[in-house]
């Protein structure tokens, strides 16, 4: 088993929750998002949250606006669309219904932690 390839999987599985989580939040820009995905220990490159944000946007679930800066170019700032705000919402529920099941089966499988495991030795 490659267990660096299971791991991307699975941050890829949940990355555009975690974006579209961040954005319903209120209107974002995109380097605020790197930064909150990073204070979450969920690091992500600009590169690849652009082609994200644009697929979201095409799929209806964000919009966008420029606002002009007095530093450079012009912003993009992103928000929730009342469809984005839907899917989030269901989104968010499954979230929460594979978390519990998830915790549920590992608690089963490993009852104590691996710290307590080695503390207990």
């Amino acid at each position: 088993m490659d267990i660096q390839n299971t791991q991307s999987q699975m941050r890829k599985g949940v990355l555009e929750f975690c974006i579209l989580s961040i954005i319903q939040q209120g209107e974002v820009y995109p380097s605020d998002i790197v930064d909150k995905m990073k204070a979450a220990n969920l690091h992500i490159l600009e590169g690849t949250l652009y082609p994200l944000l644009t697929r979201l946007k095409n799929a209806g679930l964000l919009n966008y606006r420029w606002v002009e800066s007095v530093t450079g170019p012009p912003r993009k700032y992103f928000v929730m669309t009342e469809e984005g705000n839907a899917a989030f919402e269901v989104l968010l529920k499954t979230w929460n219904d594979m978390a519990g099941a998830v915790n549920t089966l590992t608690q089963v499988v490993n009852p104590i932690s691996s710290t307590e495991a080695t503390e207990a030795l």
